[in-house]
């Protein structure tokens, strides 16, 4: 099962492996706090499209868009969390406070298909 949770809330059991998928570490967040169990950077989305993005929802359609081409163009990262989370609770940690409009929500609807591909 995957999961998605802002990484300000503090773990639970039912979390699984905690993944942070933002390139950048989140703000005021000790990493002991956060317990993150792995940070695969490269599956963030690039700082220019974030910068773009700045986490407008007038601009989420696009920004959707921009970053499954991201995704597509490292399909290989994107295998290789797939593989590590394949049968496996995990949770999807990300810093924005909009929780409808964020790289997270992209990343999960991704690897829900890599994972029907198999």
């Amino acid at each position: 099962m995957l999961r998605l949770k802002r990484v300000y809330e503090p773990p639970a059991p039912e979390d699984g492996l905690r993944i942070l998928v933002d390139r950048l570490w989140p703000r005021g967040l000790r990493k002991t706090k956060a317990g993150v169990d792995l940070w695969p950077k490269e599956i963030a989305p690039t700082a220019e499209l974030r910068r773009w993005f700045g986490h407008d929802p007038k601009k989420w359609g696009e920004f959707r868009s921009r970053y499954e081409a991201e995704l597509r163009q490292n399909s290989a990262a994107i295998e290789a969390l797939s593989d590590r989370i394949h049968g496996k609770s995990a949770t999807l940690l990300y810093a924005a406070a909009d929780t409808e409009h964020n790289n997270a929500v992209v990343l999960r609807d991704v690897l829900g298909e890599t994972s029907r591909r198999r």
